[in-house]
């Protein structure tokens, strides 16, 4: 195992880390995921309903148990913010849920862990305890075609609600490349760590 960050591209191979090594994921494997923010109220919630709702949306929701979590203990049990909860609800999506922290033991229950920036990314590889865990660590804009391997969705809790408008945009994006690369299988996923 690095002990660096990796970065998870969906479709081509990136690089080896400094180190030399290097994991494969087959995406089309991929069932059980989990997406991580800091606090589990804003970003990996919306992250996890839009998933499911763009899976019911392509008749495969079946195929996939979605669940979010984050990577502090500052809002366990609260519900999501309120506000990104009214951008999505203009856009038709409703949703409840409480916030959870991300626990190590959460690697052996998911099989794709997805991040929504470097630090929630950076927590995630501090936790992993083995290549099985690295190698299920993805960043969520790996899959959005305005992202990239390093690009994180912005967390809009201090901004206005442009901030939370955008983040929505992103996020769906972002989940409609993670079903599409699902669903297609599309390759072999690699590691590169920076």
């Amino acid at each position: 195992m690095c002990g660096e960050a990796a970065v998870h591209t969906p479709i081509s191979v990136v690089g080896l880390c400094a180190s030399g090594c290097f994991t494969e994921v087959r995406l089309a494997d991929v069932i059980r995921i989990c997406f991580v923010c800091l606090g589990n109220i804003v970003r990996s919630p919306l992250a996890e309903n839009l998933f499911n709702h763009l899976a019911e949306q392509a008749g495969v929701a079946h195929k996939y148990e979605v669940d979010s979590a984050g990577t502090s203990a500052w809002h366990i049990g609260e519900a999501p913010d309120a506000r990104m909860r009214r951008v999505a609800a203009r856009r038709g999506l409703t949703y409840q849920g409480r916030s959870r922290q991300f626990m190590r033991q959460d690697f052996n229950q998911f099989d794709l862990v997805v991040a929504m920036d470097l630090e929630n990314l950076s927590d995630l590889h501090g936790l992993a305890r083995s290549n099985g865990h690295e190698k299920k660590i993805y960043l969520l804009r790996a899959f959005d075609p305005y992202g990239g391997p390093r690009t994180g969705v912005p967390d809009p809790y201090y901004g206005g609600i442009d901030g939370f408008e955008e983040t929505y945009d992103i996020i769906e994006r972002s989940c409609q490349g993670l079903l599409r690369a699902l669903e297609e299988g599309q390759g072999e996923g690699k590691v590169d760590s920076e």
